[in-house]
This record gives C-alpha cells, sequence and structure tokens, in this order.
C-alpha cells in the first residue's frame, strides 16, 4: 500500500496489483545487474557466427605475414617481396605473427609456405577468423579498466550503456571480424594506455603506449596528446623541484624508449629498411579506395576542374587518382600534395586542444581534456593526412565511446561522428557471401 501523501504513480500501481497476485511484496528494481562478462561472451557469439562471412585481401595479408615470420629467417622478414602483401607493421606485430604461426603449423602447414599464395584452406580460415575472436580479450580488458577507471559505477544505464558502446563496436565488427584485421588488440592496449593515465599510472601508461606504437605506428597520431599531458601533469607536476623534473624526465624516456629497444634491436642493422617499409611515401596522397576526408573532396575538385577545363591525362601514363591503384599520382589541375604538406595541416589542427591540455591545472579537468585530445588528434590525423585507410576513422570512434559516457555535450558529437563514421565503412561489406544465409544454404545443398 501507499503511504499516506505519496503521489499516485501508474508503476506503483502495478507493482502493488503484482504485490496482490503473488501474496508478497515485488520490489521494483533500481539497478542493472552487472552483466559485462555475459554481454562480452554474447559478442564473442556474434563473432562466431560471422566466421563464414566474406573475407577481404586483409585475410590474405595476415596469412602470408604468418608465412613469413615462420618460414624466413628475421633479416628477411622486411625484405622478402614474394607477394605483393609485404610486412609493414613494427616488429612487436611481426613477433605476435609468429607466435600465432607456432600454433598455426599444427593447424594446416600449408598456409606457412611464403610461395603458397592466396591460400584459404577451411582450416587456415577457421584458425585465422577464431584468431582474432580469442586476442579481444585483449580489448575487453581494455574496455573492462577504462569504464573502472572513468568511474563510471556498475549496474548503472551508463555502464551498461559503455558496454554496449565498446563491446558490441559496429565498426570493430565491421573491420575486424568481417573485413579481417586484429584492430582489438590494438584498441585494447590503447584503452590500456588510457585508463592507466585516468588512474595517474603514468609510466605504466607511457610503457604500454609505447607497446602500441611498436604494434601499429598509426597510433602516433595520438602520442601528441599523450606527450603533452605526461609532460604537464608528471613532469612538470607542482611542487616538483627542477632536479625532481628532471629526473621524471629520465624516468619517462627510459620506460618509453625501453619497447623500441625490444622492439627493433633485432633489426639493428636493417633500420632503414625497416621503416622505408612503415612508412612507404610512395604510396600515394589517397589509398586506392579514398578515405572520406579532405583529399577525397581535394581529388574530386581536380576531376571536376580537369572536366570543366577540357584537361586530359597525360599521354606518359601517369597514374591518376582514380586508377584504382596504391601508387603515386598527379593531379591534372590543381598543385600536388607533399606528405610536408598533409603533416603540417595535421599539427596545425591538433595545436588548439593541446595548448589547452598543456594550460590546464586542474587534474580532474584535464583527464577530460585528454580524452577530447586524443580523439581530435585522431581526427586531425584522418581528415588530413597522408594515404589515410578509410578503416582509420575507427581511432576516433572508439574513444570518443568514453567521451560519449562522460558528457552530453560530446555525446552528441559522438552520435554525429558515429553516424558518419560507420557509414563509410559500408562500402567495404559489398559481398554477397556477407548473406549467411546463402552460405549455410550452399552447404546443406
Amino acid at each position: 500500500m501507499r503511504d499516506k501523501g505519496e503521489p499516485v504513480n501508474k508503476n506503483n500501481r502495478v507493482i502493488e496489483k503484482l504485490s496482490s497476485i503473488f501474496g508478497k511484496p515485488v520490489v521494483k528494481r533500481t539497478s542493472i545487474p552487472d552483466c559485462f562478462w555475459a554481454l562480452f561472451a554474447l559478442s564473442t557469439c556474434l563473432k562466431v557466427l560471422l566466421i563464414p562471412a566474406y573475407y577481404s585481401t586483409d585475410f590474405e595479408v595476415h596469412r602470408n605475414w604468418l608465412a613469413i615470420t615462420h618460414s624466413l629467417p628475421l633479416n628477411r622478414w622486411y625484405v622478402d617481396a614474394t607477394s605483393e602483401w609485404t610486412l609493414d607493421y613494427p616488429p612487436f606485430f611481426a613477433y605476435f605473427e609468429w607466435l600465432l604461426s607456432q600454433l598455426a603449423q599444427y593447424v594446416d602447414p600449408h598456409m606457412l609456405d611464403v610461395h603458397n599464395l592466396n591460400y584459404a584452406s577451411e582450416r587456415t580460415v577457421y584458425f585465422q577468423r577464431i584468431s582474432v575472436i580469442v586476442v579481444d580479450l585483449v580489448y575487453a580488458l581494455g574496455v573492462y579498466s577504462c569504464l573502472r577507471a572513468l568511474g563510471i559505477a556498475k549496474k548503472t544505464q551508463q555502464h551498461l550503456a559503455g558496454c554496449l558502446l565498446l563491446l558490441f563496436n559496429v565498426g570493430l565488427i565491421f573491420v575486424d571480424h568481417i573485413h579481417f584485421q586484429y584492430n582489438g588488440l590494438l584498441f585494447g592496449i590503447l584503452l590500456l594506455s588510457i585508463s592507466a593515465l585516468l588512474n595517474d599510472r603514468y609510466l605504466l601508461s607511457a610503457f604500454s603506449f609505447a607497446i602500441l606504437l611498436n604494434f601499429k605506428h598509426i597510433f602516433l597520431y595520438m602520442a601528441p596528446a599523450f606527450g603533452v599531458y605526461l609532460l604537464r601533469f608528471y613532469c612538470l607536476n607542482k611542487g616538483r623541484s627542477i632536479l625532481n623534473t628532471v629526473n621524471a624526465m629520465m624516468k619517462l624516456l627510459a620506460v618509453g624508449l625501453t619497447p623500441f629497444v625490444l622492439s627493433f634491436g633485432p633489426f639493428w642493422h636493417q633500420i632503414p629498411q625497416v621503416l622505408s617499409r612503415l612508412f612507404p611515401f610512395k604510396r600515394g596522397l589517397t589509398h586506392a579506395y579514398w578515405a572520406p576526408n579532405l583529399w577525397a573532396l581535394y581529388n574530386t575538385a581536380d576531376k571536376v576542374a580537369a572536366v570543366a577545363l577540357r584537361r586530359e591525362k597525360s599521354k606518359d601514363g601517369d597514374p591518376t587518382t582514380t586508377s584504382g591503384l596504391v601508387q603515386e599520382t598527379r593531379h591534372l589541375v590543381l598543385p600536388n600534395i607533399s606528405p610536408a604538406v598533409t603533416f603540417a595541416l595535421t599539427l596545425a589542427f591538433m595545436m588548439p586542444i593541446l595548448l589547452k591540455l598543456l594550460l590546464t591545472s586542474s587534474t580532474k579537468r584535464a583527464k577530460l581534456i585528454f580524452l577530447r585530445a586524443v580523439v581530435l588528434c585522431a581526427c586531425s590525423s584522418f581528415v588530413f593526412g597522408w594515404h589515410v585507410h578509410e578503416k582509420a576513422i575507427l581511432m576516433c570512434l572508439i574513444p570518443i565511446c568514453l567521451l560519449a559516457l562522460l558528457d552530453r555535450t560530446d555525446a552528441k558529437y559522438a552520435y554525429l561522428l558515429s553516424v558518419v563514421g560507420y557509414f563509410s565503412l559500408f562500402p567495404l561489406l559489398f559481398e554477397v557471401d556477407l548473406i549467411l544465409q546463402r552460405r549455410i544454404q550452399r552447404r546443406l545443398l
């Protein structure tokens, strides 16, 4: 029964009716069960269902890297060019591929032959798909750590929203579990680094972020946000003497460089060759499939201007931006863009948020600005960067999910960016094999 003076509420009436029916009081739930790991298990089940789905050429890329790291000596990893899909990730990722190859040899040794190009037996497909699913545990740990570091209480709608946004992230499902890549592992390390920084574990954050850079160097674009925060709140923290500041800088430098020494040490005599693979500037301003950024608009403007001015493609066969190939191209009307121009623009658009972060004195306020800096640095690199892949939008979409949980204004921007970002990934999903029912029907028939 209601207390005297309690306002009549429809929900209360329902609870009273249920109480009379069952003969015992019915307690209205005010919290949500903690279901993080249950949701992770559910997302894993979804990924298992996608094992038979279409996969892109990235599947062959990673199979070839398995073969390279397993079959060739260390000094041939960054030299071999048997396949067009040469090894162009930092050494830590190469070591990761080597570890996978130690298991792969018991599943199907033929996948580890460097001359066995475009090999995709059923066992190979299942092995590589399952390996992506298994290492997503690192991503789950990163999500769990970040939600705790942000102070989001369990059994709340906010916590549930965070779990759904991150564990069932549409972009990761598209790119990792259909298109095929290992972004879950990489973003898991990123989230672990962010959570360490939010918990004021600065050296651990720097160490884990350095590890991430040695897995995939594209995360260098986020380094300014980490660098400025660590400089401001670890090295230049209030109350530190000059000696203590220098000591802190030396510690940070030692911790940050250690993963690079471990990663590149075995290749010290091949550093120029390795760097030429990691930073192939001759691949051109834009990827074969244009990322939706400034340079896509620039290419379009060049095409429109060429038609309007009746400029014809050069007779010497120079590739153009619509040739569908990954290579250097020339614009027909507008000036050609160099890597230096793209880097200058990227850095220029990062500076406002970096300066704001540097000048912030409140640690609590700075943590929110840091998350914004991570997102804006990633956005700047996506919009203005050199040879940007469409999949790089994930660098913006994953961190902004954290901001969406903290601030209403950020949540609005996160919604708009997510709509555009996820839509831009749809061209990756063009095969009819994505309709799993057709694949199942084929097997049944």
